[in-house]
């Protein structure tokens, strides 16, 4: 039997589901869910006032270092950039879209939303964009799952405009009709390894399970996610950092924006690279850190807090 460690919430378990039957029809092997509840899910505070990304992954992280189970699914985006002591990502499957998708009331779209309209996001980062696109808007920060985050919005009893959420989840829930918008990636980049999952082994992992994780990672999504998430840790951004960065493989070349917007949404620096995957024997590294010097050359600790 093959262990399967996840969060609890619908999300979570659906991502995790697939990946489960996918190692099933690899393998061979029986596959059981375990459900770990960590701190993100239990705490209804700010993410950004409990630590960020980390409060989804260190309980899975335990429970796959103690053994309760043989491999954990998270989203990408969730996961610290830094690499966890015994343990290693041993695939990244195809990703899902990268977007965000705002939800709105009566079939609003961000430019056609009212002034002084109220949009919910629990993201820095989407704060930032919200801002700098629309001044005028109330921003107000939430917590909670999709359908939670919905009802706000477009339940009964909402009580705000509109929210933002990450496309990928709405279409992992069925819920994509939801979104009245799906905002492009060129102005509106999104989170670091927004739409990916990272499969977690312990170091070392064998057998079926480590051949399964082979065939289910996916190239050109590990080497996007790599270089955005190399962005993200050379920019030293913690989770209150308004950052962005996407990139993708076209043509045999790698192509990266990565951009860092103030609190307020008043400014914002982009970078944007591109290089032959051929030339370099860790071009989503290489093409990273010239995109995150370039960056920090132009003033992106004057505008965000970086190195925090």
């Amino acid at each position: 039997m093959i262990r399967v460690g996840t969060r609890g919430s619908a999300l979570a378990l659906a991502q995790t589901q697939t990946i489960a039957d996918s190692i099933a029809a690899r393998t061979g092997e029986e596959i059981e869910i375990v459900r770990v509840v960590t701190e993100g899910d239990t705490s209804r505070a700010s993410l950004s006032s409990l630590g960020g990304t980390g409060v989804f992954a260190s309980a899975l992280r335990d429970a796959l270092l103690a053994e309760e189970c043989d491999v954990v699914v998270h989203s990408l985006k969730d996961l610290p950039t830094a690499p966890h002591p015994g343990l290693e990502i041993g695939a990244v499957p195809k990703r899902a879209d990268a977007r965000d998708a705002l939800c709105a009331r009566d079939g609003l779209t961000l430019e056609t939303l009212p002034e002084g309209a109220r949009v919910g996001t629990g993201s820095p980062r989407r704060v930032a964009q919200l801002r700098k696109a629309r001044p005028d808007l109330e921003v107000v920060d939430i917590r909670g799952n999709i359908d939670t985050r919905l009802a706000r919005a477009q339940g009964p009893d909402a009580d705000l405009d509109a929210v933002v959420l990450a496309a990928a989840g709405l279409g992992r829930l069925g819920r994509l009709e939801s979104a009245t918008e799906l905002l492009e990636l060129g102005p509106w980049p999104t989170a670091p390894g927004q739409g990916a999952l990272a499969i977690e082994v312990r170091e070392g992992a064998r057998g079926a399970l480590r051949t399964a994780l082979k065939g289910l990672d996916h190239f050109s999504t590990r080497l996007a996610v790599e270089a955005e998430r190399t962005v993200l840790a050379r920019l030293e951004a913690g989770c209150a950092a308004p950052v962005a960065a996407t990139a993708f493989l076209d043509d045999g070349l790698i192509f990266l924006s990565a951009r860092v917007y103030a609190v307020d949404g008043s400014e914002q620096l982009t970078a944007s690279h591109a290089q032959y995957v051929a030339d370099s024997e860790h071009p989503a590294i290489e093409i990273a850190e010239r995109a995150a010097d370039e960056l920090l050359a132009n003033g992106a600790r004057d505008i965000a807090p970086l190195g925090d």
